[in-house]
């Protein structure tokens, strides 16, 4: 089976559009989405019409959850907390009841891994951003025998591969890696809508199950078109200006 496997939409059409039709041009089996459909950009009901009619595989993301009501917003910076309030507002119902049927994890159909927003501790909010925190995530993996030993998850917005052998986390940063199936991985295909590793592309990732072989991907998209969008709905002038700097 080849996976497409993507996260962090953030209501960016634009670069939702872009990617999926690099996914199409792939030919892949199905894509499954690691969260965070909504939040900061101006499409989110023209993104999960999307996901909706495409049948694309999601989880629910922090952002979903605050948009949709499960939690509120909180514990957001303001920018982020403005981005919730002005999207709740515009979502149809329809699409908020979507946003909430999302289930927090998932295993994808043939169990070769698990599938999450922000990590295995604390699933939606929290941020696997170093090679600590990443071993904290293998420990639990070690520690539960129903998980299995390859993990995707997003949240970051930055696109990386942590490879636990002989005790140690790796980190790697190559766009294709094949991966020991006796060995454990936590893979983050970056973010569709805001990227945040100073590239300003749109990233995703594939998974090939039989060859044991992953490839990262970056696509172009019309940012110009996006940070028009984001100005004209009067969401806060940074959401635009950080699309600019892949930051």
């Amino acid at each position: 089976m080849l996976y497409a496997i993507i996260s962090d939409v953030h209501s960016n059409l634009e670069a939702f559009s872009a990617v999926l039709r690099k996914i199409d041009s792939l030919k892949v089996d199905t894509v499954f989405l690691l969260g965070d459909i909504v939040g900061y950009n101006a499409n989110p009901n023209e993104c999960i019409n999307i996901v909706r009619q495409k049948g694309i595989v999601s989880i629910v993301g922090n952002h979903d959850q605050r948009v949709c009501g499960l939690k509120e917003p909180n514990d957001f910076n303001s920018i982020a907390k403005d981005a919730v309030v002005w999207t709740r507002e515009i979502l149809t119902e329809e699409n908020l009841e979507f946003l909430k049927s999302l289930p927090d994890t998932m295993l994808l159909p043939d169990k070769s891994a698990i599938a999450i927003h922000g990590s295995l501790t604390d699933n939606a909010d929290s941020y696997i951003l170093s090679p600590w925190i990443a071993l904290k995530n293998f420990n639990k993996m070690e520690e539960d025998p129903s998980l299995p030993p390859l993990c995707f998850f997003g949240h970051t917005h930055i696109r990386l591969l942590y490879h636990y052998t002989r005790q140690k986390v790796l980190t790697i940063h190559e766009d294709e890696v094949f991966l020991d199936p006796t060995e454990m991985y936590l893979i983050n295909p970056g973010s569709v809508g805001q990227p945040r590793d100073r590239n300003t592309k749109a990233s995703f990732l594939t998974f090939d199950t039989e060859k044991h072989l992953i490839n990262f991907f970056r696509v172009p998209y019309d940012i110009k078109s996006t940070c028009n969008k984001i100005l004209k709905a009067g969401l806060p002038r940074e959401l635009a200006e950080r699309l600019t700097l892949g930051w």
